[in-house]
């Protein structure tokens, strides 16, 4: 389930990449970890081993909107109430 990033890409490169490069990365380099919906998009959360990506995809116009990397945990709030912490053994 998980892939092992096998690049080694800053934010700041695949901030300035192409969309073609972005979405190589997404697809090739990085983990698949959840979905959102934002209005009327899926969002999709991935991870590359160092950030982390979110994909705006409208499932009406059947295309990526926009490519969103970050590395703060202020990205991840909106994931937090998907994440249940009840099977873990504390």
């Amino acid at each position: 389930m998980w892939k092992t990033a096998r690049i080694m890409i800053s934010i700041e490169n695949f901030t300035c990449a192409s969309f073609e490069k972005k979405c190589d990365v997404v697809t090739g380099y990085s983990s698949y970890l959840t979905m959102r919906k934002v209005g009327g998009c899926k969002v999709y959360l991935y991870h590359t081993g160092i950030f982390f990506i979110e994909v705006y995809y409208s499932p009406v116009y059947q295309k990526v909107l926009m490519i969103h990397p970050f590395n703060d945990s202020v990205g991840l709030e909106p994931y937090a109430e998907m994440v249940s912490l009840a099977d873990l053994n504390l």
